[in-house]
């Protein structure tokens, strides 16, 4: 029993070896010492004329190797002149193919239009997202009343290693009088940063963070904004004219 148990042991060895064997290594190939292509040239016979021949370039030299009409091999460098004028191919020589080969192509249909480009889910997801952008707005009451006393300076600076030109980042610093609320002191943040961006070219604007902080008994707020040419991503994008307009109208100073 023990005999005929080792027996069966050992043939099924040899088949789970045989099936080993038997995988496919799913390593890349190496890749071939020569590739085969196919170079337009000029007949010796007839110079109009182009004719169809073999060649093979190394992937190790970079050889161009041509196998003549007459059974000879001429040899040239890819990168040389003579390389570089065996694979150019012009119209000219595509008809001159034509010809060589008494193709006729009279009876096949015209190639329709090509058929328009379908948006790919990338653009449509950007499109879907600036149709959300909103214009930024000073966020006052109705009611609101400007005090001049409240707003007393504001200082725009561009931040080290921004871009240079109006696609950059900038800091308004605003100073106003204690007990100024936040919506108040963002908007005169805002109204100095829309005449300071008017003055450099710059239409569009997008708010990165706000920070406030209290300095001898002044509030002071530091805004950080990014100047830009063309319209920016995002939820809210500030309009240098119409924000100059609405902080005109709301009387809030853009200085």
């Amino acid at each position: 029993m023990r005999v005929r148990l080792a027996l069966l042991t050992g043939i099924g060895a040899l088949a789970l070896l045989s099936g080993c064997g038997a995988t496919r290594d799913a390593r890349p190939q190496p890749k071939p010492a020569q590739l085969g292509v196919a170079v337009l040239q000029s007949d010796a016979g007839a110079p109009d004329k182009k004719v169809l021949t073999k060649g093979r370039i190394s992937t190790k030299s970079g050889e161009i190797l041509i196998l003549e009409p007459d059974g000879s091999v001429s040899g040239m460098a890819l990168d040389s002149p003579e390389g570089r004028d065996a694979f150019a191919v012009t119209e000219a020589d595509l008809m001159a193919l034509n010809a060589n080969l008494d193709l006729d192509l009279s009876g096949l249909p015209d190639m329709g239009p090509l058929r328009k480009r379908e948006p790919t889910a990338q653009e449509k997801a950007l499109a879907a997202f600036a149709a959300r952008t909103r214009p930024l707005r000073l966020n006052l009451p109705a009611s609101f009343q400007a005090d001049p006393q409240d707003f007393q300076g504001a200082q725009i600076v561009s931040l080290a290693g921004s871009r240079k030109g109006t696609d950059s980042l900038v800091e308004v610093t605003a100073n106003l009088r204690s007990g100024v609320d936040a919506d108040t002191a963002f908007a005169y943040a805002t109204c100095a940063l829309a005449s300071w961006a008017d003055a450099k070219g710059a239409p569009y604007a997008r708010h990165i963070r706000t920070l406030r902080d209290k300095r001898g008994g002044k509030m002071v707020v530091g805004s950080v904004f990014t100047l830009s040419e063309r319209k920016p991503m995002g939820l809210t994008v500030m309009t240098t004219k119409q924000t100059l307009q609405e902080c005109k109208a709301r009387g809030i100073p853009a200085a």
